[in-house]
């Protein structure tokens, strides 16, 4: 629907589907009635974009001008936008500028690896020709290789073949083409014996002497001449033609060619047979390497440190109209209504970015667009007191800030605090937590990043050198500087593009300096000034203008840098380490304990900025799904109890631990997480234990190399991480007596229960709060899913959609009834339908209250009005009452979902006196009547929720 104030669709409710080759665009299409009906306005749609063959998300994309076939065809795609449009409904689609996939099946990367700096996409991706290390001089690296190269060579692992396309050099499903200019290795090998043998005049040597004397004249991949360029690119493809045609046509040239490479390619046992090999992948445009060579010796933007995904520089208007047209001609002819923009924080301009994006849909052209004109968010990822750049022209983020606000909102505060105890008592950690998360940021730098870091060292160097205050500080202190002002950046990164920079950026920068003297106090000063100078671009008054452009294209490239640092220290590895309450362990998180006067101001600054920001609980990147959550969460109610079950179990599952290198594993931090990880993730039903076993041990092995304590990705240890499924199998023993697995369950079904209520609560907030409601999929059900892969398991749609249409059903005839039912069979999830379903239809056939609406904070009278969080929207004489109960177990100390309205006496919720004297509660059809209470109005929480503990209720005033 489009908004008059916007004058672009904005969604009233979005559903994320993940499509791959076992989700079709045929599938979705027989999914749109259902999610109609559920209340959705708008498929949210992972990358369809041709990707990695087998992609299970689409980010790895290896061309943005053609639609995944692995998804469906055109014509299927065709059908998939007539459904939805039939439904008045739109696609917001995801989008990846950031990045594409190292592939053969990528064709702008082929013609890159086959022509090095000479290829017209040379420029597409972010690739240093010119590195510090000179070997690499006009060469990308490519550490694809499993073993060192040597061992890899002479094992026959390369395996050179002659096909239409020329010549490629293949490592399993790794493929290279070869730069034409060095086909005269092969063709040359042995040709004066094939002369002696046939002829100086014999038609195949003529043939095979044109061939080569063409090679000889081919431009080299190096010259800088677009001129010469072209005539390569042209020449090349001559020769390839002409090859393939000879091979085929000559049976004395095939012959000859194939021998030629069967030499090439070695023989086993033979080192020296080797050599033509790689005298050949020696003067390629490439480097061959091991994988691990890439932590000091890569050449190319990553995304973070996946060594297959290389940067794009969208920043360059013919690469940014070359990746986005199949995207603009979708959403041109109206089959894509808006759009997410994965990662924006890695692009070089943001800002820039997202001005062209929106100019090139407004208007066709390259200008600055300040303005929206299609509905966009980002992924971005902000701190607690950062805000998204008031100058970007988008609705808003994808969504992680009210997904940790919201969630924050099921913690007791005062409980946590006992938790925080237990947790120190039984880990005994050795690190704060922010002083845990500056060390995991070192950690990935050092580890995974050092050779960009030594890059950013030298870059300062250069410029210390146009700096008569700085140009005798040594590089490495200036790396060093650099380094830790990285580790100590509270946000992702700054935004600097220009001279400007804003006070914001500015504010932040000072900060980080000041701890980074305080924790350092012995770095050179001199050294210190100079890269705060640099960072603030606060020139000195003699430097040249094209040196200022030097400092500035500096900071812009280190921007770029930060954000992967923090994501990989915090989200990807400390964030497995700290976990007082893995709960809070999200992407995004900053550890935050919400009161509902928190959640009223954090929602009033949405309303007034960002109204159409995206309101998410589970994402396909969240590190544990909303339903998980709701359930650690209610530890901080029963610390004691937490603790005590803590202490039986550790003492029980004692004798089921491994000695590895002296230590028990699982070790305390690992065990208290594993603990907290089965609360929340444990399944409802028994038959589906076996999965759950299979599933929950593939995590534990996934969370302790993400930890990096014991075992790591780039380093496995098997001992340990065997020692961890040995002792996962054996407290979940169902075979015989298991003391453990008794106790636990009966703990874990009553947390569970709460956990429920929790669920019942966050998605309706999540529904009426200002922003745009979003579902990753199958969550209008129960999920009880952990991070990627486990989220990206296959939903259960007949299920959902059988269960909606008997909700329907029932809903019309007897809604109280209905909702009894509902909650006495509270596990099948279809409570949580129920709630969605409704609130959802409400919210889409009321956009503009919702969008547009006054948000006002409600307070509560009495002994429960803690426990309550409730807020109106407001918009004309259209009212909307929004009341949801949390820290059930102050509640219900029986953990009985069936709820006792007897609880809520005594207790009221305020209205304003403008508000309406009667409202209908949407969820069951009853008249509420507001009663005086002094000089306002209010509503007898009994009444409110004697069905359900939540309450949507509607009225106009007269």
């Amino acid at each position: 629907m489009e908004h008059a104030m916007t004058g672009f669709r904005v969604p009233a409710a979005t559903y994320r589907l993940q499509f791959h080759h076992g989700f079709r665009f045929i599938t979705a299409q027989a999914l749109v009635p259902y999610l109609h009906d559920l209340g959705i306005s708008d498929l949210y749609a992972s990358p369809f974009f041709k990707a990695r063959r087998r992609s299970l998300h689409g980010y790895s994309v290896t061309n943005p001008l053609e639609m995944n076939p692995e998804l469906g065809s055109r014509v299927s795609f065709r059908a998939l936008s007539r459904v939805l449009k039939f439904k008045g409904m739109g696609l917001l689609l995801d989008i990846v500028p950031n990045h594409m996939a190292l592939s053969h099946d990528n064709p702008w990367w082929l013609d890159v690896l086959e022509n090095g700096p000479g290829s017209p996409y040379a420029i597409f991706f972010d690739i240093d020709w010119h590195p510090l290390n000179r070997v690499l001089e006009g060469r990308v690296l490519q550490p694809i290789l499993g073993a060192p190269y040597g061992q890899v060579l002479e094992n026959r692992q390369f395996t050179l073949t002659l096909g239409e396309a020329g010549f490629f050099v293949s490592y399993y499903e790794h493929k290279f083409p070869l730069d034409p200019k060095t086909y005269g290795q092969i063709l040359t090998h042995r040709i004066d014996a094939l002369t002696r043998e046939l002829g100086e005049g014999n038609p195949a040597i003529l043939s095979l002497m044109g061939l080569i004397t063409l090679i000889e004249h081919l431009p080299s991949r190096s010259l800088s001449s677009k001129r010469k360029l072209l005539e390569r690119h042209r020449q090349k493809e001559i020769l390839k033609n002409n090859l393939w045609l000879l091979y085929q046509g000559n049976p004395l040239i095939t012959k000859f060619l194939d021998e030629n490479i069967a030499i090439f390619n070695g023989r086993a046992g033979d080192p020296e047979s080797f050599d033509l090999l790689d005298r050949l992948l020696g003067s390629q445009p490439y480097r061959l390497a091991y994988w691990r060579v890439s932590l000091d010796m890569i050449n190319y933007r990553r995304f973070f440190s996946v060594n297959d995904l290389i940067g794009l520089r969208v920043e360059h208007p013919c690469v940014f109209e070359a990746s986005h047209s199949l995207l603009f001609n979708l959403i041109r002819e109206g089959k894509v209504s808006g759009v997410r923009v994965d990662h924006i924080d890695g692009l070089y301009d943001p800002l820039g970015y997202l001005q062209r994006l929106q100019s090139y849909l407004a208007h066709g052209e390259k200008g600055p667009a300040d303005r929206e004109t299609l509905y966009v968010v980002v992924e971005k990822i902000l701190a607690a007191d950062e805000s998204l750049p008031p100058d970007w022209p988008v609705s808003g983020t994808t969504g992680y800030d009210f997904l940790n606000r919201l969630n924050g909102l099921f913690i007791d505060a005062r409980g946590f605090q006992a938790v925080h105890q237990v947790y120190n008592r039984f880990v005994k950690p050795g690190l704060a937590r922010e002083e845990l998360i500056y060390q995991k940021k070192k950690l990935i730098m050092e580890s995974l990043f050092q050779g960009e870091l030594e890059t950013l060292g030298y870059i300062l160097s250069l410029l210390a050198e146009q700096d008569r205050r700085a140009r005798d500080v040594p590089r490495k202190e200036l790396q060093k500087i650099i380094g830790e002002v990285i580790a100590l950046l509270p946000v992702y990164r700054t935004y600097i593009r220009s001279f400007a920079v804003s006070p914001g950026d500015r504010a932040t920068l000072e900060q980080v300096f000041e701890a980074v003297r305080a924790q350092h106090p012995s770095f050179d000063p001199t050294a210190m000034d100079f890269v705060r100078r640099v960072l603030s671009l606060d020139f000195p008054f003699s430097l040249a203008e094209e040196h200022r452009e030097d400092w500035l294209r500096f900071v812009m490239r280190w921007q770029q840098f930060t954000g992967p640092i923090m994501a990989k220290g915090l989200e990807d590895t400390a964030l497995y380490v700290y976990n007082p309450l893995i709960s809070l362990n999200e992407v995004g998180t900053d550890f935050l304990v919400v009161a509902p006067e928190d959640f009223h101001r954090f929602n009033r600054r949405r309303q007034e900025n960002w109204p159409s920001t995206l309101n998410a609980t589970s994402t396909h990147d969240t590190n544990r799904s909303e339903d998980v959550r709701m359930r650690i969460n209610v530890l901080s109610e029963v610390p004691q109890e937490w603790e005590a079950a803590l202490k039986r179990w550790s003492a029980w599952n004692q004798s089921k631990k491994r000695l590895v290198n002296g230590l028990a594993v699982p070790d305390p931090n690992e065990e208290y997480f594993f603990y907290q990880t089965l609360i929340g993730a444990w399944p409802l039903f028994k038959d589906e234990m076996p999965e759950f076993k299979a599933r929950f041990q593939a995590y534990t092995v996934k969370a302790a190399r993400e930890a990096k304590v014991h075992t790591r990705w780039i380093a496995p240890k098997h001992e340990h991480e065997n020692a961890l499924t040995a002792f996962t199998e054996a407290i979940l023993d169902e075979s015989g007596p298991n003391e453990f697995l008794a106790d636990f369950q009966k703990f874990q079904a009553r947390l569970a229960s709460y956990g429920a209520l929790n669920s019942l609560s966050q998605v309706l907030l999540k529904i009426a709060s200002p922003g745009v409601p979003d579902f990753y999929q199958g969550t209008e059900l129960w999920d009880f899913s952990l991070v990627d892969p486990d989220n990206r398991r296959p939903v259960d749609f007949p299920q959902r959609t059988q269960l909606l249409n008997q909700v329907k059903l029932k809903a019309k005839e007897d809604p109280g009834s209905l909702i009894q039912e509902l909650l006495r069979n509270w596990q099948d999830g279809a409570i949580k339908l129920y709630i969605t379903y409704k609130a959802l239809n409400f919210r889409k056939t009321h956009r503009d209250l919702f969008l547009l609406g006054d948000y006002i904070s409600l307070t509560t009278m009495g002994p429960q009005s803690r426990q309550v969080v409730a807020f109106a929207r407001r918009q004309e004489n259209s009212w909307v009452v929004v009341a949801a109960a949390r820290l059930f177990t102050k509640i219900f100390p029986a953990a009985d979902i069936s709820l006792h309205p007897g609880v809520w006496q005594e207790s009221f919720l305020s209205l304003p006196d403008d508000a309406p004297k009667e409202l209908v509660n949407i969820f069951t059809g009853e008249t509420i009547k507001s009663l005086p209470h002094g000089q306002s109005k209010s509503l007898d929480l009994a009444n409110l929720f004697q069905n359900l503990p939540v309450a949507l209720l509607f009225g106009r005033t007269d």
